[in-house]
């Protein structure tokens, strides 16, 4: 018998190997460094703002040791829970009610919206532009407090400022993928299952929701929650830069 070939090892954030592990295609590595990379997406105008935040001298603010003492983990850890809570909580992994006899209602027509796709798509975009926001307003948070530290830590928070600037459009880009990849693991899911069922001579119809689906809104959540993970690394780089400036 011949067997499938062994689909090779991705590497990188949970993010990443979770999206492959859900997809059908193999993920080729990158041709290119991250700095190659970086190179094409930052264009002129952002490389000169980096350029000024990195060569510029920033005077020195006053260092004002309140603000630096209310940089520890509750920064991010109030956002992270927050943020993580709307994934949780979000109507797309409620437990859809199964449809009962007589005329429509409300309920039966939430059941139906929870078979397809779509319904899902919009509501993975709408957590991703709460995670943005969240995100971002925790970032501008940090770089306030940096800006009360030294120059280094004023020249950090410029050029974290330039990043996001320069990345946002490119991040946005690239993580809207990630609906696109999950419609196509909903459809497998389901066409297996509508297999299964086949093969099984089954006439009754399944209770709803079905395996297969609740098995695709744990998959989904764990993309969110791993997508939230990657969203939060440049904010908890500026934490731990605000955390090692507090302890010296």
């Amino acid at each position: 018998m011949m067997q499938a070939p062994r689909r090779a090892t991705v590497r990188g954030p949970t993010f990443i190997r979770t999206l492959a592990r859900l997809t059908a295609a193999d993920v080729p590595p990158p041709a290119r460094s991250l700095s190659d990379q970086l190179s094409q997406w930052v264009d002129w105008t952002h490389a000169v703002a980096l350029s000024t935040a990195l060569d510029g001298r920033p005077p020195a603010a006053l260092l004002d040791d309140r603000i630096l003492r209310s940089a520890d983990d509750d920064e991010c850890a109030r956002v992270r829970a927050a943020l993580t809570s709307a994934i949780v909580a979000d109507r797309a992994f409620a437990a859809a009610t199964p449809r009962g006899p007589g005329p429509a209602s409300a309920a039966s027509a939430d059941a139906d919206e929870t078979q397809d796709f779509p319904f899902y798509r919009q509501r993975y975009l709408a957590l991703q532009q709460t995670m943005e926001a969240g995100v971002g307003r925790l970032r501008e948070r940090l770089r306030a407090m940096l800006t009360h530290g030294e120059p280094g830590m004023v020249r950090l928070a410029a050029v974290d400022a330039v990043m996001e600037r320069a990345l946002s459009r490119r991040e946005r880009a690239l993580l809207s993928a990630a609906p696109t990849l999950l419609s196509e693991h909903f459809e497998r899911l389901r066409q297996a299952a509508l297999t299964a069922a086949a093969d099984a001579a089954d006439d009754a119809p399944p209770a709803a929701p079905t395996a297969w689906l609740e098995a695709f809104r744990k998959d989904m959540q764990n993309v969110l929650l791993a997508e939230l993970d990657v969203r939060l690394q440049p904010a908890q780089g500026l934490l731990a830069a605000l955390r090692t400036h507090a302890k010296n």
